[in-house]
């Protein structure tokens, strides 16, 4: 699997939160609300890691860029 980066964007009155994904050049990839799962994770090579996925997001702090470790 390619390296993978995840950043939570705080959204502003009615915009709500949002997750990016990157690669590992920080291409967005995905991107998708904080409060509603993302679908066809197999086209990002994360099928069956939607628990840990959402766990990530849940932790993660707004606006600071990490590598996914999933």
């Amino acid at each position: 699997m390619q390296s993978m980066y995840i950043i939570k964007v705080k959204g502003k009155a009615k915009i709500p939160d949002y997750i990016q994904l990157r690669d590992e050049n920080f291409v967005l990839i995905a991107y998708f609300r904080a409060d509603r799962p993302l679908t066809k994770l197999e086209k990002y090579g994360l099928e069956g890691k939607e628990e840990a996925l959402q766990k990530v997001i849940n932790e993660l702090p707004f606006g600071k860029l990490q590598k996914l470790d999933i």
